[in-house]
């Protein structure tokens, strides 16, 4: 009896922590999911979702779309540029909209910034469950989910970034599918496997990848399992397959709408991606297309905290060892399938774009969907070096150290989150604030511009401000006028240079300071040392 008793303690206990963990991260983004700004994106990407919207619903109800003034202004999907983006989260935020904020673009980036936050908690819990699956305890898989919340420029595109982190999100929800699959094979596992790998693919096309992962480990499942249980993963693998793809397309009004020899071209053009776009890197200007093979392992270094970093190291170098050690007997068990499951998640990509060199921009948010394996494996090496110490003394300090290490880390990330809010998404984990002012992008997304217009409506009485901000971010200060208050939104005029009372420039695509001829720089909003914003006053106004 206190044997039993004892176990319904912590049974009890975990879920109250777990559950108080979750329940205080949803607190957190309802009480912040104002403070931040619109991203250079988020306008389009609505677009995106109101596109295949306006699509549906001339299927249905033709004469709803007649009634609506604003659908004129919507484009034909046909003809909309970016159709071939996925909707999965835009086409469902699309139709919240049209219900709950009639309208108003202040109501509206409300609900979409909360929104994509809790698709990331969504994410966060996935990852949850992984870390508790494959250490075979919650304690593990929650300190997994705090490291992730625990990255300051994933809290913060958290709230707004409805591509990256939402497919992130998606992918790693996907993997916990594929691990529940693989752990106990069924019909319905295999269902529910092929929705979550349509979500992903809705988000992103690359999130085909799924289907390749699972199919390679539903092989290497079956050539360790009974002859008898093989046909019934081969069977799983065919409803699963099946069902990704048609769950796929109902997903995609864009497949349904086009036909298939525009579908092929869309294709290319996808893989092929024609950003004309610039990145600041070492100092340089360089075109999208020309970045150096060591782009995106150099930002994920600058960008992630480092004593994560050094975890995943040590995670993935254990895990070589073990390779070289047993050879194939490594995979024998599940949870070393799993080990190459993580571990494939996190290099394959990063190995892919180094050597194809695909478009990848602003930083390496394109990657962000390999950061949950980047976590699970800096949880392996802390996990992997308390189990020695726990056999073998001599590891004790070393495994008290790495704790520490880890611990440190993650109360330096939260002391950022805190002190750099709302502006998290400029965090640079090592460089000195000089190096990163002239070397790098740092505010890409431009939510500062929201702060910056706050400024000038509020130190300027003026019942109009005529405001401005150079190439090529000038659309930033319209874009993130849309989530102030009606009344601050009528006082501003956006204009040319030559009209303008102040100002605003997040410093896109340059390395240097703007000479005094643009005005008296009045306001400037600094993280960690690092100038991000600056609000000039015309000298002749």
């Amino acid at each position: 009896m206190p044997d039993l008793f004892r176990f319904r303690f912590f049974k009890s206990s975990s879920q109250w922590i777990v559950g108080g963990f979750f329940g205080m991260l949803i607190g957190i983004g309802l009480w912040l999911h104002n403070d931040y700004g619109v991203s250079w994106d988020e306008p389009n990407n609505h677009l995106n979702g109101l596109v295949s919207a306006k699509y549906l619903t001339q299927l249905v109800a033709p004469e709803l779309v007649a009634s609506q003034p604003s659908s004129r202004l919507i484009p034909d999907i046909q003809n909309f540029a970016d159709a071939d983006h996925g909707v999965a989260f835009e086409l469902p935020l699309a139709l919240l909209s049209f219900v709950f904020t009639h309208g108003d673009s202040q109501a509206f980036y409300r609900l979409r910034h909360i929104c994509v936050f809790l698709v990331f908690v969504l994410g966060v819990w996935a990852l949850y469950q992984l870390g508790k699956q494959r250490f075979e305890s919650w304690r593990w898989g929650l300190l997994g989910a705090g490291l992730l919340v625990l990255s300051p420029r994933f809290f913060a595109e958290a709230f707004y970034n409805g591509k990256d982190i939402v497919y992130m999100a998606f992918f790693t929800l996907a993997i916990y599918t594929l691990v529940r699959l693989l752990h106990h094979p069924t019909r319905g596992r295999a269902l529910v496997h092929g929705l979550a790998t349509a979500l992903a693919v809705d988000v992103r096309v690359q999130g085909l990848l799924l289907l390749v992962v699972t199919l390679v480990m539903l092989w290497l499942e079956a050539r360790h399992r009974a002859r008898n249980e093989r046909g019934m993963l081969l069977r799983v693998g065919g409803v699963y397959s099946m069902a990704a793809l048609i769950f796929t397309v109902l997903g995609w009004p864009y497949l349904w709408a086009l036909p298939w020899k525009e579908l092929l071209a869309a294709t290319q053009r996808i893989s092929q991606y024609p950003w004309a776009g610039r990145v600041v890197y070492f100092g340089q200007v360089l075109p999208g297309t020309q970045l150096p093979w060591h782009y995106i392992p150099v930002w994920i270094i600058i960008t992630t905290p480092l004593p994560y970093v050094i975890s995943a190291l040590i995670g993935v170098g254990l895990w070589l060892r073990k390779i070289s050690w047993r050879g194939r007997a490594s995979v024998s068990s599940f949870a070393g399938r799993l080990d190459l499951l993580f571990v494939s998640w996190l290099l394959v990509p990063v190995l892919l774009v180094m050597a194809l060199r695909p478009v990848v921009y602003d930083g390496w948010r394109h990657l962000y969907f390999i950061y949950p394996a980047l976590i699970l494996l800096a949880v392996h090496g802390v996990h992997t070096l308390a189990a020695t110490a726990r056999q073998r003394p001599q590891w004790r300090p070393v495994a008290i150290s790495a704790a520490l290490v880890v611990s440190g880390g993650m109360v330096h990330a939260a002391w950022r989150i805190v002190r750099d809010h709302p502006h998290q998404q400029t965090y640079f984990s090592i460089l000195p604030p000089s190096f990163a002012q002239h070397n790098f992008d740092l505010d890409y997304w431009g939510l500062s511009y929201r702060q910056g217009l706050e400024w000038a409506l509020t130190h300027d009485q003026a019942p109009t401000i005529n405001v401005h901000s150079p190439w090529p971010s000038g659309h930033l200060v319209y874009t993130n006028s849309l989530i102030l208050p009606p009344a601050d939104r009528a006082r501003l005029r956006f204009t040319n240079h030559q009209n303008a009372d102040y100002i605003l420039t997040n410093y896109r695509y340059r390395t240097h300071s703007f000479p005094d001829t643009i005005g008296r720089e009045v306001h400037t909003i600094q993280v960690n040392g690092v100038r991000i914003l600056s609000v000039f006053r015309r000298s002749d106004k």
